[in-house]
């Protein structure tokens, strides 16, 4: 692509990509004009709407892709009195995000007063309405496809099969669509009837406002992750679903606030009746069997979707050597007392839901085998060369994934300053946290200790605060990406306090700008969004 390809003005400060891009893709929207079928164009234009998609998370000048290029699109085929443009704005009109879709249609009006022939599909896009939607679990509820059928006025039946993934955050991994309904149906009844699931927990028919539910929520999770772990096809394919789920109806009513389902004292108790059944009757330390009771509980309401008693072999690889080494400070006694309540928990539950004594023994093997690797790869906090009572002034809530930025922002935690021994601070007290910081920053600058309040101490304990927090992540993987490029821990606080400043609240405006910090996008990357081999 030539670096003086003509660049047009973007409205919020970001830059247009080159035109070769947007010829690119006009060119390829001429494929609109051989198909017949309102669903193969569709297709084709979700596919060529992923093209950006992996990039959704890249910004320029503050704009993100979405407005860069997909909005830029619109503009640049508005321009032409092509049948290409038209329909690939006719497309755009029912796949794109809001935003581009009512531009895209208003443009496509356009057009067609000016006397630009619409293709002939094109007035069905907008009479899709859905139909039957259906579950089909797999027999450990790792997965749900979640299938919705849908027609054009009663025509041209198609389904779109949903793949949400419990183990990888509850999102959207695979998606596809197929014509042949009936035959699809007819197969997963009979596999479902094959396996002896019980009717509730196999493949069902649920109601379309239940199905956008699931849906909307799993597409939120793949959307929202920066490298989600998405089928090769899943980019070509996300408009499809997200208009697609756009067509399903709403629950009715207003929505009120969600209760929280798993609350503390549910939790207790599910521990409790655990405690008491049989098989944890053979956990020979009560206490540490309690503890380990209680982060199963807590990874299967917080990570697994509120499914505490589902176990399968990819949810136990996951609890303990995913979960566990990176996010939890064990004990002692706890680390030796885990494999043992996991594998009780995994006998339990599996007793109370019903699996086949196959589908237990497969869990605890999964259990087994990952023992060794277990005690191997979770590292005691020693090993990282802090002292056991910083750890614990550090981790008061045993959140092992906290301990890199919580040590960079309170890097000071022994010592004397202003006559205070800093080892009786507590850095999750607000009060001591001045005072920690006030040292952190005259041990580097020798300056006075009137350097340590005023505007500049409460810049840094808002960051230090949202460190803390981890609030946003964005924020810490702002920061170790500016550390690997060699700046300095100092220049690097500065400037995200600098973008805190900045984003003055706004959450979204702080998530773009961390971001774009560092890794800004750049002519390439553009390049790279038709031409990834580039």
């Amino acid at each position: 692509m030539s670096p003086q390809s003509r660049r047009r003005g973007q409205a919020g400060g970001g830059g247009a990509p080159p035109n070769a891009l947007f010829d690119e893709l006009l060119q390829a929207a001429r494929e609109l004009l051989a198909v017949r079928s309102p669903l193969d164009a569709e297709l084709l234009v979700s596919d060529l709407l992923g093209t950006w998609w992996p990039q959704r998370h890249r910004t320029l000048g503050g704009a993100g892709v979405e407005q860069i290029v997909g909005e830029g699109l619109i503009e640049y085929a508005a321009q032409r009195r092509s049948p290409a443009a038209l329909a690939l704005l006719s497309g755009i009109a029912c796949l794109g995000t809001s935003r581009q879709a009512i531009a895209a249609e208003q443009a496509a009006i356009a057009l067609i007063d000016d006397g630009v022939r619409a293709p002939r599909w094109a007035e069905y896009l907008g009479a899709v309405s859905p139909a039957e939607c259906y579950v089909n679990p797999d027999e450990w509820g790792d997965q749900d496809e979640v299938i919705c059928v849908f027609s054009y006025a009663g025509e041209e039946p198609h389904a779109l099969v949903s793949v949400i993934d419990y183990n990888a955050a509850g999102m959207i991994r695979d998606g596809w669509v197929s014509s042949q309904v009936d035959k699809l149906l007819d197969h997963c009844r009979s596999a479902s009837a094959r396996s002896g699931t019980r009717p509730d927990e196999g493949f069902r028919e649920i109601d379309a406002p239940q199905a956008r539910k699931m849906l909307q929520a799993a597409l939120a999770a793949t959307d929202a992750a920066e490298d989600p772990p998405v089928s090769e096809a899943f980019a070509a394919r996300h408009a499809f679903i997200r208009a697609r789920i756009r067509a399903l109806p709403p629950a009715a009513g207003r929505a009120g606030r969600p209760k929280r389902a798993w609350p503390p004292e549910r939790r207790a108790l599910l521990a409790a009746e655990f405690l008491a059944s049989d098989e944890a009757e053979e956990l020979s330390d009560r206490r540490a069997a309690s503890r380990c009771a209680d982060l199963i509980i807590d990874f299967g309401c917080d990570q697994d979707s509120g499914r505490p008693q589902r176990m399968s072999p990819a949810k136990v690889q996951n609890f303990m050597l995913g979960y566990l080494p990176r996010k939890v400070l064990l004990s002692v006694a706890d680390q030796n007392a885990m494999p043992h309540a996991v594998g009780a928990w995994i006998r339990w539950s599996g007793r109370i839901r019903g699996l086949s004594d196959a589908a237990v023994g497969q869990t605890l093997d999964t259990l087994f085998d990952s023992m060794a690797t277990f005690s191997r790869i979770y590292r005691d906090p020693a090993e990282f060369g802090l002292d056991e009572k910083l750890v614990a002034r550090l981790l008061p809530d045993s959140d092992l994934e906290a301990l890199p930025r919580r040590a960079f922002a309170f890097p000071i935690l022994e010592g004397r300053h202003g006559g205070v021994d800093l080892s009786k601070l507590d850095p999750s007290d607000p009060s001591d946290r001045r005072l920690l910081l006030a040292a952190d920053h005259d041990t580097r600058t020798g300056s006075p200790s009137a350097a340590g309040v005023g505007r500049h101490i409460d810049r840094h304990l808002a960051l230090a605060d949202r460190l803390w927090r981890g609030s946003p992540s964005a924020l810490w993987d702002a920061a170790q990406r500016l550390l690997d490029t060699g700046e300095d821990r100092h220049m690097v606080l500065h400037a995200l306090m600098d973008v805190l400043d900045a984003a003055g609240g706004d959450e979204t405006a702080l998530k773009t700008a961390l971001r774009e910090l560092a890794t800004g996008l750049s002519d390439d990357d553009l390049n790279g969004l038709t031409n990834p081999d580039a």
